[in-house]
């Protein structure tokens, strides 16, 4: 606490911030959003062409000739770094919930405090016109002056329970104006928390909706003809993939059966089919692909990390070879996906902006993991 800063102006600073946090995390609202992003009608900056690394605000020209495969290769760069975004973005809107909840929870400390201290200062007050009213006089002088010895001894033994709950009192006092100036404390760096992480929050949607707006621009330089092709290409693409996978016999010894709460997962999950992918949604009409894990073992009555990559973090790994139905297999070395495993080499995900949730190959993108939810 900065030299100088008053008890009474450190507590009244944190009530106010931890009151304006009690109106915004009120039931039914949320928090405000970053500044609006560039529209995605936006003309992105330049930047490599297809066949190079995209970055951020890749550009979006295709090569003479439209390669198709380099287009399809340059959206895939940027959806995924949009996912990476997103997954970011998730984790600052994870963290600033904690955050507001923490200093929900701190506002009613410090308003109990307050009322305590009042009370606790009335009492002390009462007790001190109390000692007032005696005089101050020493012991031996009422012992003296009292016409009842017996009387006084009586009257002392009741001053010095007097004196120890005054002490009692004093102690309390003084422990509670110490609590206050803690909570006060601890609300200034909860918001401080929450500041940087509205921030990253913003920072991140920022990054997401460049990317989405440069693969929406590319996409829109088609032809209805070479859009066809593309897909086809895509989807070429994944059922050579899903072969090699399945070709390594990787399935063979993948014979267990689902959990009762893991065939509930699965349930939840394929019952979300054709609802459109939307970053940063957890349902009921969208989802982004952590987004719909995360409710699907929800609903099964088991709490998962929001992201992709605290799943992969924070969940006991399996092997590829004993997964069994509801498990969660994260996608990419950075973990930027995620999809439910269903079942019989299938999952189902929420692929990415402009698609639906849908059913899969499970070899279909580059595995990193498998982990199990409720193990």
């Amino acid at each position: 606490m900065a030299s100088g800063t008053t008890r009474g102006g450190l507590i009244a600073a944190a009530v106010t911030v931890v009151c304006a946090v009690t109106v915004l995390a009120a039931p039914g609202m949320a928090w405000a959003g970053p500044n609006p992003a560039p529209s995605a009608s936006a003309t992105p900056a330049p930047g490599p062409t297809p066949g190079t690394t995209a970055g951020a605000g890749a550009g979006t020209t295709p090569a003479p000739g439209k390669d198709l495969q380099a287009v399809r290769a340059q959206l895939d760069t940027l959806y995924h770094d949009a996912a990476v975004a997103t997954d970011a973005y998730n984790a600052a809107e994870e963290a600033a919930k904690k955050q507001s909840a923490a200093l929900v929870e701190l506002a009613r400390k410090i308003v109990k405090g307050r009322e305590r201290l009042a009370e606790l200062k009335t009492r002390a007050g009462a007790a001190a016109a109390a000692q007032y009213r005696t005089g101050g006089l020493p012991d031996e002088a009422h012992l003296l002056l009292s016409d009842d010895p017996q009387e006084f001894l009586d009257g002392t033994g009741r001053v010095l329970q007097g004196q120890k709950a005054t002490k009692g009192l004093l102690a309390e006092l003084t422990q509670t104006q110490q609590d206050l100036e803690q909570y006060a404390e601890d609300a200034s760096a909860q918001w401080q928390k929450l500041e940087a992480n509205r921030k990253a929050k913003a920072k991140a949607q920022k990054r997401i909706e460049q990317q989405i707006a440069a693969a929406e621009e590319l996409e829109s330089q088609l032809e209805k003809q070479e859009k066809e092709r593309l897909a086809q290409l895509e989807k070429e693409a994944a059922q050579q993939a899903q072969t090699a996978w399945l070709d390594t016999g990787v399935l063979k010894g993948a014979q267990g059966k689902a959990t009762t709460q893991g065939a509930k997962a699965v349930r939840f999950a394929t019952a979300q089919m054709g609802k459109p992918y939307e970053w940063g949604a957890e349902g009921p009409k969208t989802f982004d692909c952590s987004g719909l894990t995360s409710q699907a073992w929800a609903n099964a009555g088991v709490p998962v990390p929001r992201t992709s990559q605290e799943q992969w973090k924070q969940l006991p790994h399996v092997t590829v070879e004993d997964m069994r139905p509801g498990d969660l297999i994260i996608y990419f070395k950075d973990a930027s996906h995620v999809a439910l495993y269903v079942g019989d080499g299938t999952i189902v995900h929420a692929p990415r902006p402009g698609r639906t949730v849908t059913l899969a190959g499970a070899g279909s993108m580059p595995i990193l993991g498998v982990v199990r939810p409720g193990a």
